[in-house]
């Protein structure tokens, strides 16, 4: 059931890469940023699921992986884009695609570590 999230986040992503004549995105957001925020969420979803759903589970190793695993899913969905028509392949996509997973691995390490801290006997 950890992986379920992940699926879901990887075809949302997919199919909003097949729409040929994008709409604006809400709140005025840039393309690069909603490239961040969707990819922030994969990275999100990618960490729980390699930490096996634990907060111990989250190490710089699962961290490394999540990040790689959501910029190369990245570069799949660009050449996905490069078929789909009015849609171009571009590598600041997948650059702003890395940011996110990264900024979410990043806040998910942040959290593991300060919780690991609290519970350690003073």
């Amino acid at each position: 059931m950890l992986w379920l999230p992940v699926l879901v986040q990887m075809t949302l992503i997919f199919i909003a890469s097949s729409i040929p004549d994008v709409p604006p995105l809400p709140g005025g957001m840039t393309d690069k940023q909603g490239h961040s925020f969707g990819y922030a969420i994969l990275g999100a979803l990618l960490l729980r699921a390699l930490a096996g759903g634990r907060m111990r589970g989250v190490t710089w190793r699962t961290a490394l992986g999540t990040v790689l695993l959501a910029t190369l899913y990245g570069v799949s969905d660009e050449f996905h884009q490069s078929f789909v028509p009015n849609r171009t392949s571009d590598v600041y996509d997948v650059l702003a695609d890395a940011t996110g997973a990264g900024a979410a691995t990043t806040a998910g390490i942040a959290l593991a570590t300060l919780r690991a801290a609290s519970a350690r006997p003073r």
